[in-house]
């Protein structure tokens, strides 16, 4: 950038480096989806297609920025956790913040199509973001197992809701009448004596929401070799492994996942 007498107004620039040595987090949730979801006609209490464009949109994110080691997504919200030792642009804030916004802001736009094929995109999504910093895996841990519990709360809720409106003829302020006040064991008794709803038969994807992960997954792929002593090439089937996005429906809160793929944290002691 040529100098000029201008330049003195890159002074006023804030400082927005993340700390070294900490999990850098950044949380997108969506915008005034509550309406969003009234004017696309979203399904009640969940729809599959929504949760399955956030998703994709999480799985872009990921692909374009190879230092998140892990996403966790429900409802309208996306969590990624970029490792620790990550220097991309200088582990600004801002920048990350910014990109895994637009980036995933684009991608919901993009792949709309493929998972609402009948229903027109009638107005641009919206989403903010924060970033977070977490010094150890302990805190990290507890921020995910945080947005899981999160999840387990609010399906539980919106599925009695819903369920009571759907199936028991209730309107929505005597739903909510009948909520007030109810614990999860309650809620869980209103929906198998009522409807014969056993809720922890309900799908994972609803009750534990989404994690995305980077794995190690084989392929086959088909190359032409010209093997010895032969003229013409052959095509021959070759296995490669290659790390992929792969998205799992499972607790996160215990020590089991984290035991089966222990790469995703960093040492403490970094």
């Amino acid at each position: 950038m040529a100098k000029s007498k201008f330049e003195y107004v890159r002074q006023f620039e804030t400082d927005d480096t993340c700390l070294r040595n900490c999990y850098i987090v950044v949380r997108l949730d969506g915008r005034n989806f509550h309406k969003f979801s009234e004017k696309h006609s979203f399904a009640k209490p969940n729809d599959n297609r929504a949760l399955g464009l956030m998703t994709r949109s999480a799985q872009s994110v990921m692909e374009e920025l190879e230092d998140v080691v892990i996403a966790y997504g429900q409802s309208d919200e996306f969590s990624f956790v970029f490792k620790r030792t990550s220097t991309w642009f200088k582990r600004r804030a801002s920048k990350l913040m910014t990109h895994v916004a637009s980036q995933f802001s684009s991608s919901y736009v993009f792949y709309w199509k493929e998972y609402f094929a009948e229903q027109p995109l009638l107005y641009p999504p919206g989403f903010d973001g924060r970033v977070v910093l977490y010094p150890s895996n302990r805190n990290l841990r507890d921020y995910l197992s945080w947005r899981q519990a999160d999840c387990h709360v609010n399906n539980l809720y919106n599925t009695a809701f819903w369920t009571l409106i759907q199936k028991g003829g209730l309107t929505t302020i005597q739903a909510e009448e009948r909520l007030k006040g109810t614990l999860a064991a309650d809620k869980n008794e209103i929906l198998f004596s009522e409807f014969d709803i056993n809720y922890n038969n309900e799908p994972l994807l609803l009750r534990k929401g989404t994690t995305l992960i980077w794995e190690k997954r084989d392929e086959a792929v088909i190359k032409r070799v010209k093997l010895p002593n032969e003229e013409e090439e052959k095509e021959v089937t070759v296995t490669r492994s290659r790390k992929r996005v792969c998205l799992h429906h499972c607790d996160i809160i215990g020590d089991q996942f984290w035991e089966e793929h222990p790469d995703i944290l960093e040492s403490d002691d970094c």
